[in-house]
């Protein structure tokens, strides 16, 4: 991850010199300084976001939240790995709140995943309503559906009972329902 989002990132800057030095400053202040700087690039601001992320530094969080939201998925990717290892309370909240946004649901694929990783007390409510929503009719949004099921079987709270039963009807869910199903505990 490390490796493809920095390749990524020197490209957009076209191996600039401010890159350079952005990759390799050990200063986190200078790097929070990038994310509130006006005329900041967009690699720029992923770039300090991303290491003060993965240094633990919580100035990252704003940026970093908006960043699991972009329209671009492997922006997306980025900062779901960088917010994963923030250890930042506020993130599951935030989370769950970019999953279960119905009017940006195109872009609720990591933010699902990311709370599957975290096994926030979050991450069952969210990935029950984000899966609800899915299983409507003619519904575009396939893949935040399997990750929603996936996710949900790999937490095996038995809240999810419910609406896996209810994946099990459509087809293209119906397999990795079936298989989440079975790692939920059987209840007494």
């Amino acid at each position: 991850m490390v490796r493809s989002l920095t390749e990524r990132l020197r490209r957009e800057s076209g191996g600039s010199a401010a890159y350079g030095h952005l990759a390799a400053t050990p200063d986190t202040d200078e790097l929070a300084e990038v994310l509130t700087a006006p005329g900041q690039p967009l690699w720029a601001r992923e770039l300090a976001a991303f290491r003060l992320g993965l240094a633990g530094d919580r100035r990252a969080f704003e940026s970093l939240v908006l960043l699991l939201n972009h329209r671009d998925p492997q922006r997306c990717a980025g900062a779901a790995h960088a917010l994963a290892r923030l250890g930042d309370p506020r993130t599951a909240r935030a989370a769950a709140a970019l999953a279960t946004n119905e009017l940006r649901v195109a872009y609720a694929l990591h933010p699902v995943r990311l709370l599957v990783k975290l096994r926030a007390p979050e991450a069952v409510p969210a990935l029950v309503t984000t899966l609800e929503r899915r299983l409507r009719p003619h519904d575009p949004h396939h893949r935040v559906a399997l990750a929603c099921v996936e996710g949900l079987g790999v937490l095996g709270d038995p809240r999810a009972r419910r609406v896996l039963t209810e994946a099990l009807a459509h087809p293209a869910l119906a397999e990795a329902a079936a298989r989440a199903l079975a790692r939920i505990p059987k209840q007494r």
